[in-house]
């Protein structure tokens, strides 16, 4: 992820922190950062200024776009700047397909919370469908955006996608010298029952932990000198976010998972992490053939 770094941004807090994050890891890359404002065609932005038609929104982008421009000068990185009209999830897609970008970053929420950034809409729909890793942060309470990356989470299953993130947070964590933690999760047990106080059978434990061996051979093989493994039982959103919350920099973890439908399906066990970690959520995806 040496590449350019694609950040749509709209001015708000959300896509300004995650401005500044990109900033952060284009300073000690060297990467360009793209700074991209849409300028949504679905809401009015024409005005009449006495015998001149103007758009609002254009004009707001330009303003959002130097503002960018200005922050990134001041850490010494180079930006190139763009005010497209368009769907924002359309444009977002089609300039991070065409552009050759590493990365795209988003914030997790946009204008007011409850406007096309929301995620949920733009940003959840940008992560399923993009063909590049989507970095995804949070703000408010209880977040934290800590770079460079001292340890990177990947809660895996076995399945491709999860590989594809095992692979994506080894490299991360390999770069940084960071620790690697490799999470599985037993998810089968009934939802009326307190999984805290349930022990898994050995026979069990047994299978998660040759997975997260060979999870952790692959990691090491990537140049990670710190691994730890970990088997937890439970709903999968809350125990990724609870062990996120004790000193983890940054979460990899698949779209998809062993079904490609209902395991980590963006929406369902992905998209509820990305709403609530506490650290920056990196999602990446199989490329279809």
């Amino acid at each position: 992820m040496d590449g350019p770094i694609l950040v749509p941004t709209d001015g708000s807090e959300p896509a300004d922190a995650a401005l500044e994050h990109a900033i952060d890891i284009a300073a000690d890359t060297g990467a360009t950062v793209h700074a991209l404002y849409v300028a949504d065609t679905n809401e009015p932005s024409l005005v009449r200024v006495g015998a001149e038609v103007e758009d609002v929104l254009e004009e707001e982008g330009q303003e959002v776009i130097e503002a960018a421009r200005a922050r990134a000068a001041g850490r010494g990185v180079d930006v190139d700047d763009r005010v497209i009209q368009g769907q924002p999830r359309n444009v977002i897609l089609e300039y991070a397909a065409t552009e050759g970008v590493s990365m795209v970053v988003m914030g997790a929420h946009g204008r007011d919370g409850i406007g096309e950034y929301l995620l949920g809409s733009t940003t959840e729909r940008v992560a399923n469908a993009c063909e590049v890793p989507v970095l995804t942060v949070r703000t408010g309470e209880g977040t934290r955006r800590t770079y460079p990356y001292e340890a990177v989470l990947v809660p895996t299953d076995g399945s491709e996608h999860a590989r594809a993130a095992l692979e994506l947070g080894a490299a991360v964590a390999a770069r940084h010298g960071a620790s690697l933690h490799l999470l599985s999760i037993v998810d089968e047990l009934p939802e009326t029952i307190d999984a805290g106080t349930v022990a898994l059978s050995e026979d069990v434990e047994r299978t998660y932990e040759e997975h997260l061996g060979e999870a952790a051979e692959i990691a090491r093989e990537a140049g990670v000198e710190d691994v730890v493994t970990a088997v937890e039982s439970g709903s999968v959103p809350r125990e990724v976010v609870a062990y996120a919350e004790d000193g983890i920099d940054l979460v990899a973890m698949g779209t998809h998972g062993r079904s490609g439908l209902d395991r980590y399906l963006l929406g369902s066990f992905t998209d509820r992490v990305v709403r609530t970690s506490p650290a920056p959520v990196l999602t990446t995806r199989v490329r279809e053939e």
